[in-house]
């Protein structure tokens, strides 16, 4: 790396840092678990768009490749390869620069929608639209309206579920609220925004490089050297860690609910003894929640006259 120092933003009082601490900032702070490779990746990606990497404008997204070689049962192999993508706060900051961007309205949401998808009974909202504003050359405020519909844009939990991710079935407004406001930047600063994808958009999606989205993304890919045993295995102890974590803090039988549903996207398959300790950690957190839900509800009844339905 270069020990040059520069100024990483003219518009704000930041001091000046050399190339060899935005990268340690990049890689062990803003994108902690990142390779060297992936973090200089990023830096080449900002400095490209001319953007701060402090700001974070961009996401790490993992992407299934094919390759040219085989399994011993003639199948394609696929890779794992890192993607950077903009985020929808990038967008935001290249409309802003244009010192044309005037705003843009609330998201206004359609009718809900009540209905089984996968595995998942879910209420959705039908559609929603986004209106940017941009201050053209001759004085005029022109609008440019982006409306996207939720089955359209909503994520799967894998390829052979319908069912919407955890992300878009918690967050079901928020989630379409940021595509249509990245639909409706494209439409108002194309010189500026670009065709390119933000990572909210296909947050959660499986795409790899064989089909329609590789059309639609203007791919900044970084190859990554593939993951040896030891270190998959690694991993997947720390995010067992995790779950154990997440599943003692733990407040609701729903909340547990949710954490396993994405235990069970993860491949225990060759460390089985990991899953039957999460499962273990499961089963007694539930019975610890459900002891406590049944010593709410006889505190209550205690106060309650189930002849007269009030309070005693």
């Amino acid at each position: 790396m270069s020990n040059s120092v520069i100024s990483i933003s003219k518009n704000n009082d930041l001091t000046q840092v050399s190339d060899d601490q935005k990268f340690k900032v990049v890689k062990d702070t803003l994108y902690p678990g990142s390779s060297d490779q992936e973090a200089q990746m990023i830096l080449n990606y900002c400095t490209a768009r001319k953007i701060d990497p402090m700001l974070k404008p961009v996401h790490l997204v993992p992407m299934s490749v094919k390759t040219d070689r085989k399994d011993k049962m003639g199948k394609t192999i696929y890779e794992w390869r890192s993607v950077v993508m903009p985020g929808i706060g990038l967008y935001r900051i290249d409309a802003a620069r244009t010192g044309q961007y005037m705003g843009m309205s609330e998201p206004e949401f359609g009718e809900d929608v009540c209905e089984n998808i996968g595995s998942l009974k879910i209420t959705y909202p039908k559609w929603c639209k986004i209106t940017v504003k941009r201050l053209m050359t001759n004085g005029s405020v022109a609008e440019f309206p982006a409306k996207e519909y939720w089955k359209e844009n909503y994520a799967t939990k894998s390829k052979d579920d319908a069912s919407p991710n955890s992300m878009w079935a918690k967050r079901t407004y928020a989630q379409l609220a940021k595509c249509a406001e990245a639909q409706a930047l494209r439409k108002a600063f194309p010189e500026s925004v670009g065709n390119e994808m933000t990572y909210e958009e296909m947050e959660g999606k499986l795409f790899d490089n064989n089909n329609d989205h590789k059309k639609e993304i203007n791919k900044i890919i970084l190859d990554v050297p593939i993951v040896s045993d030891e270190d998959k295995k690694q991993n997947l102890e720390q995010d067992c860690e995790q779950f154990l974590q997440d599943i003692q803090s733990s407040e609701s039988v729903d909340e547990l609910q949710n954490i396993f549903n994405v235990v069970k996207k993860i491949n225990f398959k060759d460390h089985p003894g990991l899953l039957k300790k999460l499962i273990d950690a499961k089963d007694s957190k539930k019975s610890e929640l459900l002891v406590k839900r049944n010593e709410v509800i006889d505190e209550f009844l205690k106060e309650y006259d189930q002849e007269t339905g009030e309070v005693k």
